[in-house]
């Protein structure tokens, strides 16, 4: 068992201020009150109710890995892991590195067209990651029977380490650089000040700080209920064993390297002369739900070794010796999980000066890219890279306790089960449906989950057919997604845009902020137009439609996943004569597209829809269908179109009137998938995906839309971009290939990667498989022949100079 150690700042006197408060002594907090006090923020104080690592870090595995389901997630595990060497030179404390090198093993097709993604992920990414044969990895690792596995990929940074001795390593740097931890000191309350400080009272007195950390770990839950915070986050049992020593290891002369194996569901790496084997249950087993028990400390809970037998037989088949091996320790031992397995970190939405940094259940992976991110974001007011994988605004008021118990026992159980680009998890769902959730299902409606709201996917032709099997290939919506691309561009389709962000702008400062927040134009009374959103530094942080409904009443038209964040960063500058109020439920609504959307708009309203009554880019309060609405004439599937937005209570007779309307004009609803397809042809970036904080509005192609003739938020830094030019850019391609990307496969130039996709799929009108990537500059000339790696191999691809659709956007504007 890891060593537990005991020591602190107990002689010393409390501060009455600091700069920023951290609670919790885990591997987390620690990293943060290293970074913070590194970047020069020396009044850092770090309270632990107990000794460090009391939580989960003490009793933890320790393996560490650069692999992660999102490429910044590995940079920054990749960070995490090079800087070890930096802390324990800083601390003079070991962390007990071992950097063994570590393999994840395919044993199956599955497995290996996995890991054949990952691989070219880590071509672009610079990780050290190669292929070994089965023979090979037999001789790296001689208790392994090859006979199992197709393949394994190798990366030289995975090992392990002492999981109290790095905590302490942290701890210590930290002091180095002027920071304080002190232990035996609990948190009891938060209170917020009326300037936004908060008083953080303990047992031997108040701190009032400018700023609070939450990383109470275990105890996440309940340290957030003193500020008035619910954080779907929820503590996991798990097991791992550790054996006798085995003769083969003691006598292999070198300490042997780690790994995974996805099918059987196991870890393992070398614990002296024994191994430690760790697994996910297929059945999670929640602990405290009700929450943590302040006494809970260095304890650990009664295994269940029955609760893992599966698993420990599939281990025991594949690395034979350890079933003749005997159990040295059986640990269980809970540590906290979030719904989708990613931390939840940053400034939390609708509160001041309050930071989480929870759920980071890789802590020894993640720790320390996790105290980078978190002391960049407080010392600059923003991460150098896009972190909204662990965001904590991903999750809005939707997700409440119950819900993070149902979803973060899902992803416990799904740690090492692979979830496919087309699929769709079952539990947690229907947390927010709209009034045509039930009409959709029962015209075939494949339901997928954005920001907890349901949302069409593609339509079946009834709900007995609304089924596809995972897979990286196309599936078997293929077809029905092309019948609804087909439906829009020669007739009119419809979707439904409940899940669209709608923030509200009003007041007599309302055109002048918006003038400095937004970087594009802002438009009259009765007009819209696409503004980038910058940050300071000149990176994406929001692609907007603002609709001028009045002089002083604006309306803002975004992604759904991100309102919580645009709402946060709003909330940062909003002065007093300016209101903003995030309405993105109190409208709902439905776009219509395709060159019959005009003829049956016109038949549910009175107002003048034709091409001069209605221009593109139009927007008024008005009626359709019976209903009081917002009409934008606009459309994201490059198609003439319609957005009408109402009120959720006003949406079934919308539809009514809609579907009895366009009958006899072929009318058909349509779902995410076509609008995706419909998108790409357009050459059109989304959200998340060609649009996010790792890219510049010059990058993105999104500086044509800017006002250079006005101040605005990142316009020093944009300029820059624009005058001394940028080393990448974002471009269309067209692959000759049968399976479509998904997204962050690697684009190659005679083998070397100089960029990455960043989405695709199949083109359906103009029947081409399509993608979207960043490349290096000089690689982005129309014309341009590059190769994208899919699934292990090259494929051809073209860099496209215009839409391969309507380029002169004709369609779109009649």
């Amino acid at each position: 068992m890891p060593e537990v150690i005991k020591e602190g700042a107990q002689g010393k006197q409390l501060p009455s201020h600091a700069k920023v408060v951290i609670i919790g002594g885990g591997v987390v907090g620690c990293s943060i009150l290293f970074h913070l006090a590194k970047f020069g923020w020396k009044d850092a104080v770090l309270l632990e109710r107990d000794e460090l690592t009391s939580g989960s870090s003490w009793h933890a595995a320790g393996q560490i890995h650069t692999i992660s389901s999102d490429p910044n997630i590995s940079r920054l595990q990749s960070y995490t892991i090079g800087l070890y060497k930096e802390i324990e030179e800083l601390s003079g404390h070991s962390v007990g590195l071992h950097m063994t090198g570590g393999f994840y093993l395919a044993s199956n097709k599955t497995w290996h067209d996995y890991l054949k993604r990952e691989r070219s992920k880590a071509r672009y990414m610079g990780l050290q990651q190669e292929w070994i044969s089965p023979k090979e990895l037999a001789e790296r690792h001689p208790l392994i029977d090859p006979k199992h596995y197709y393949a394994a990929l190798w990366d030289d940074q995975d090992g392990d380490l002492d999981p109290s001795g790095t905590t302490y390593a942290f701890a210590k740097a930290a002091r180095t650089f002027g920071a304080q931890y002190f232990t035996h000191t609990p948190a009891t309350k938060t209170e917020q000040r009326a300037d936004g400080s908060w008083d953080v009272t303990t047992p031997k007195g108040v701190i009032i700080a400018e700023h609070v950390v939450n990383c109470g770990g275990l105890w996440a839950r309940e340290v957030g209920h003193m500020g008035g915070l619910n954080l779907p986050v929820q503590p996991m049992e798990h097991h791992y064993l550790i054996t006798e020593k085995i003769d083969e290891i003691a006598n292999f002369g070198s300490r042997l390297p780690c790994g995974i194996d996805y099918e059987a569901n196991i870890y393992f790496r070398q614990e002296r002369e024994g191994m430690l084997l760790g697994t996910y249950e297929p059945v999670g087993v929640p602990w405290k739900v009700d929450g943590t028990p302040w006494t809970f400390g260095h304890e650990l809970l009664p295994p269940n070794l029955e609760h893992i037998a599966d698993r420990l037989e599939l281990g025991f088949e594949r690395i034979p010796a350890l079933a003749n091996a005997g159990i040295k320790d059986a640990i269980n031992g809970p540590f906290t999980f979030g719904p989708d397995g990613n931390p939840m970190i940053g400034p939390v939405p609708g509160m001041t000066n309050y930071w989480c940094a929870v759920g980071v259940m890789a802590g020894f992976c993640q720790g320390g890219g996790v105290g980078l991110t978190m002391a960049e974001w407080m010392i600059d007011g923003e991460p150098s890279i896009d972190v909204w994988a662990m965001d904590v605004a991903r999750f809005g008021k939707w997700a409440t306790p119950d819900w993070g118990t149902v979803k973060s026992t899902e992803n416990y159980e799904r740690r090492f089960v692979m979830t496919f680009p087309n699929e769709t998890l079952p539990k947690g769902r229907r947390q927010q449906t709209t009034a045509l959730y039930d009409r959709l299902v029962a015209k075939g409606g494949r339901m997928g989950q954005s920001f907890g709201l349901e949302h069409v996917l593609w339509f079946a032709d009834g709900p007995e057919d609304a089924h596809e099997d995972p897979t990286f290939e196309r599936n078997r919506s293929h077809d029905y997604v092309a019948r609804e691309c087909a439906a829009v561009r020669s007739g009119v389709g419809g979707i439904e845009v409940a899940n669209f962000a709608k923030h509200v702008i009003k007041g007599p400062g309302a055109r002048d902020w918006l003038n400095t927040t937004m970087a594009g134009f802002i438009p009259k009374p009765g007009r819209m137009t696409l503004t980038p959103m910058l940050t300071e530094k000149g990176r994406l942080y929001g692609d907007l439609t603002v609709a001028c409904l009045g002089e002083e009443h604006f309306m803002l038209f975004g992604s759904g996943a991100m309102q919580d964040a645009h709402s946060r960063f709003f909330a940062k500058t909003l002065p007093e004569d300016v209101e903003h109020t995030n309405e993105t439920e109190s409208w709902h609504g439905i776009a219509l597209s395709g060159p019959k959307s005009r003829e049956l708009l016109s038949r549910i309203t009175r107002e003048d829809v034709s091409a001069d009554g209605m221009k593109f880019r139009d927007c008024r309060q008005t009626y359709v269908g019976g209903v009081p609405v917002v009409l934008n004439r606009i459309s994201f599937s490059g198609e003439l179109g319609f957005e009408i937005y109402c009120r959720p209570q006003y949406l079934i007779r919308l539809a009514e009137a809609i579907e009895e309307a366009g009958a006899d004009l072929g009318y058909c609803w349509y779902g995410n998938r076509a609008l995706m397809s419909l998108r790409l042809e357009k050459g059109w970036g989304a959200w998340g995906l060609e649009f996010r904080p790792d890219f510049n509005a010059v990058e993105a192609g999104m500086d044509v839309f800017i006002n250079w003739k006005k101040d605005f938020v990142g316009k020093a830094a944009t300029e820059a971009a624009r005058d001394e030019g940028v080393g990448r850019k974002l471009v269309t391609l067209v692959i000759d290939t049968e399976i479509d990307v998904t997204l962050d496969e690697a684009v190659l130039v005679d083998g070397a990667a100089i960029g990455y996709i960043t989405s695709g799929g199949y083109a359906h009108h103009v029947g081409k498989s399509m993608a979207m990537a960043y490349v290096a500059s000089e690689h982005a000339a129309a014309g341009t022949v590059l190769d994208v790696e899919i699934l292990g191999e090259m494929k051809r691809a073209e860099v496209q100079g215009a839409p391969v659709y309507d380029a002169n956007g004709a369609n779109m504007r009649a």
